[in-house]
């Protein structure tokens, strides 16, 4: 589903972030993105979702070019990305009445979601007035409502408190599983990584023209967390971690703790 060949990006610095880079992945996959703070992984995320155009090579889903947002792929922020001045139900919407769902369509969507994300309660209150897991399950249901068949999440819960966290993670691992999504997550938390992906792509400080991938069949199970084989798992990953970034110069620096 996802191709990247040969790809070099940057941004107005000289050393590229990217330099003949090439990933694949199959649909139905899901990838954590590993990698120390400002290596690139948010570029490479706004790459797949075609907010940010190669320099040279290609990003192509479904064997088509990415030359601008797609509507079958979703992006889930850091921060959110809620309208301030919208109530919560307004912010689920947004993504559907700029497509221009019918009326009744609309309803029984936002409803559905608004349910199964658990913020029914709270439908009516602006952003200010929710707690951050709550701000971040609406930016859930607004992205999910629109059925994307690839869910990108940048950093997606790194603001939140551990439980909160924990939870949001399983809920998104159950409704992408449940929806077919191809899914990938990029984080600096070695856990989350290992907990996210069934491949996990370790990559190191820029110029990032080579990574490593670890596969980690066992994860997205809530059991998987507290067995010895997820922190089995988790060392690994660090080790792998620490000795990509060694061999590009970044002194082994820099990831989430155990």
């Amino acid at each position: 589903m996802i191709e990247i060949t040969d790809l070099s990006f940057g941004y107005a610095s000289p050393e590229e972030i990217y330099s003949g880079f090439s990933w694949t992945a199959g649909r139905g996959d899901a990838w954590a993105v590993l990698g120390p703070s400002g290596c690139g992984k948010t570029t490479l995320a706004y790459l797949l979702a075609g907010l940010r155009r190669p320099c040279r090579g290609t990003v192509q889903l479904d064997g088509a070019e990415v030359t601008a947002p797609r509507t079958s792929t979703g992006l889930i922020l850091q921060d959110h990305g809620l309208l301030p001045w919208a109530k919560a139900r307004d912010n689920v919407a947004l993504g559907l009445k700029i497509r221009r769902t019918a009326s009744s369509e609309l309803r029984t969507k936002i409803g559905y979601w608004l349910e199964r994300l658990g913020i029914d309660s709270v439908a009516d209150k602006y952003p200010s007035q929710l707690s951050g897991g709550q701000r971040q399950r609406v930016a859930i249901a607004r992205t999910l409502a629109l059925e994307p068949s690839l869910l990108l999440m940048d950093e997606p819960f790194s603001s939140l408190d551990s439980t909160t966290r924990e939870d949001l993670q399983e809920l998104v691992v159950q409704l992408s599983e449940e929806n077919g999504m191809t899914t990938v997550v990029v984080t600096h938390d070695i856990q989350e990584a290992v907990f996210l992906g069934k491949k996990i792509l370790i990559v190191g400080h820029p110029p990032i023209n080579r990574y490593r991938v670890i596969d980690n069949p066992e994860a997205r199970s809530p059991s998987y967390r507290q067995s010895p084989a997820f922190f089995e798992m988790c060392a690994r990953v660090r080790r792998e971690a620490a000795a990509e970034m060694m061999e590009n110069g970044g002194g082994g620096r820099g990831m989430g703790s155990l």
